[in-house]
């Protein structure tokens, strides 16, 4: 296989598996933020951008966190390379230039699922916030259930593969960093019911708490650690 073919195929996936995060992540912050302290809930959005890296870069754009400018920058932002627009937008064409290597099936759920997230109105996003981004989730997985069923499991395939277990393992890296280090810098804070609160958002942000539960049971810092970084059995750990 051409290297540029592999280059295409591992982005494709990579870039597919970020949309899914960051929409998984919002999502999960929209519902933390329901459990806050009215206080405290204009705190909550900045955390979701140092995630990404470019919290700088958010910054000089928008200046203040708030929910509305977080989503718009995260989601919407053409100007963004990492935004889930232009996280799909790459997608699109990198699935474009190896249109003979995939199948049509899967050429035609990036294409649809692209339209469809081009096509929303930022404020009827805004409005009803949580069906739009379950619907940003279930597109990927649709995906990813496509070509694990139409692609044949070869080179080209396991390219894919390789982009998307690297997106996502640097993602639950990069939560597991922001939770210990930004969400409760005082010590007097750890073991408090907010931590407990964030740790289980944390397992949510990956997709991971049901399963964390099935074999932990109790929410415990050191047992999410070691979840999500060890486990053998859990496709999201590290």
């Amino acid at each position: 296989m051409l290297s540029r073919a592999g280059d295409a195929i591992y982005w494709m996936n990579r870039y597919v598996e970020r949309a899914e995060n960051i929409a998984r992540f919002i999502q999960v912050n929209l519902h933390l933020s329901l459990d806050q302290p009215m206080q405290m809930r204009s705190e909550q959005w900045a955390p979701l951008v140092k995630v990404t890296g470019d919290y700088d870069r958010f910054l000089e754009r928008y200046g203040e966190a708030t929910q509305e400018s977080v989503i718009d920058f995260l989601t919407f932002d053409r100007e963004y390379p990492n935004s889930i627009i232009s996280c799909l937008d790459r997608a699109r064409e990198n699935a474009r230039s190896v249109r003979q290597i995939i199948s049509s099936e899967m050429w035609q759920q990036i294409n649809t699922f692209f339209l469809m997230v081009s096509g929303v109105h930022k404020g009827i996003a805004l409005e009803v916030p949580d069906d739009f981004f379950a619907r940003i989730q279930m597109a990927c997985h649709t995906f990813t259930g496509i070509m694990s069923a139409t692609m044949s499991h070869g080179e080209a395939w396991h390219f894919g593969r390789i982009g998307a277990m690297l997106e996502r393992a640097d993602k639950t890296s990069r939560i597991l960093d922001v939770k210990y280090f930004i969400l409760l810098p005082q010590v007097q804070d750890v073991g408090t019911p907010y931590d407990n609160i964030q740790w289980s958002a944390l397992l949510k942000s990956a997709s991971a708490f049901e399963m964390y539960r099935k074999k932990y049971g109790r929410i415990e810092p050191r047992d999410v650690a070691a979840f999500l970084i060890l486990d053998p059995e859990f496709p999201r750990s590290i």
